[in-house]
């Protein structure tokens, strides 16, 4: 079965640098890799976009833009540039999409009203930074659990009302099966973001029990957790979706595990489980 729009992200075999994320998905016959900023920095920004289109791939995502939540001077300011940066750093390397992870609340702040309103007002000083770049701003919405330090955006729904006055070119929605499989709405929100055109990245791991002493380290490889992919990517697929599937996981055993040994149950798994669906 096809591999064509399969995406490695490089959360997912962590130890690796982005050498041999590259090496890595070519030796498994994958198109795409999705990127984080820090192994691109390791690399040096001209140097990774160069290996990574000399080797014929395409880059699905960058990782990660957003934390703008600050509601201090010079922690806008910083977030900012941070960000501005970015969609730089997404268009030097041919990336569509930057996703962003809003932020959570800044230290003693408990008005998540408020922090979403800064956001809103974030998000919308960016959008002229992404349609210069050619770069669409991608809203992931976390899991609940992760609303106070990670994002206060918990819901399609609420990305996607964010979004909603913008440019579909500038601004759209991360489906994230992690952590939008337990919304009763999610269906829903899929097929709205499709009509919409917000779908900007599709975007596959599962959700493992128990929850790991450290949440963010929860993630694993499809089938071992508790997510229904075929619902979820019959519905990504019935909205339209024709992009590539990223695989992104972040889990201490995958990441200790050998890398290529990851790659080749990535790949079997993603066959079994999500690929049939896509339509």
């Amino acid at each position: 079965m096809s591999l064509e729009r399969l995406s490695l992200n490089s959360a997912t075999t962590k130890r690796w640098s982005l050498a041999e994320v590259v090496e890595g998905a070519v030796k498994a016959g994958l198109p795409a890799v999705g990127l984080w900023r820090d192994i691109v920095a390791d690399a040096g920004l001209e140097n990774a976009a160069r290996t990574v289109r000399e080797a014929g791939l395409r880059v699905s995502t960058l990782c990660r833009g957003g934390f703008l939540t600050a509601s201090d001077d010079a922690g806008i300011a910083a977030a900012r540039e941070d960000n501005r940066r970015a969609v730089e750093e997404a268009a030097a390397l041919g990336a569509p999409a930057l996703v962003v992870v809003v932020g959570g609340l800044p230290a003693g702040d408990r008005d998540l009203a408020g922090a979403r309103e800064r956001v809103a007002e974030r998000i919308a000083e960016l959008v002229p930074v992404a349609l210069e770049h050619g770069v669409r701003l991608a809203l992931e919405p976390l899991h609940p659990m992760y609303v106070a330090d990670r994002a206060v955006l918990s819901t399609l729904g609420q990305a996607l009302d964010l979004a909603a006055p913008h440019p579909v070119e500038a601004v759209g929605v991360v489906v994230d099966t992690f952590h939008v499989f337990w919304d009763p709405q999610v269906h829903e929100q899929i097929a709205r973001a499709g009509r919409e055109g917000r779908t900007a990245s599709y975007q596959v791991c599962d959700f493992n029990l128990p929850i790991a002493a450290d949440a963010l380290l929860s993630r694993g490889v499809m089938g071992d957790g508790v997510v229904d992919f075929a619902s979820l990517t019959r519905s990504v697929a019935a909205a339209g979706w024709t992009g590539d599937v990223e695989v992104e996981i972040f889990n201490q055993e995958v990441w200790d595990a050998d890398g290529h040994e990851v790659l080749a149950a990535v790949s079997e798994r993603y066959q079994q489980l999500v690929l049939p669906h896509l339509g």
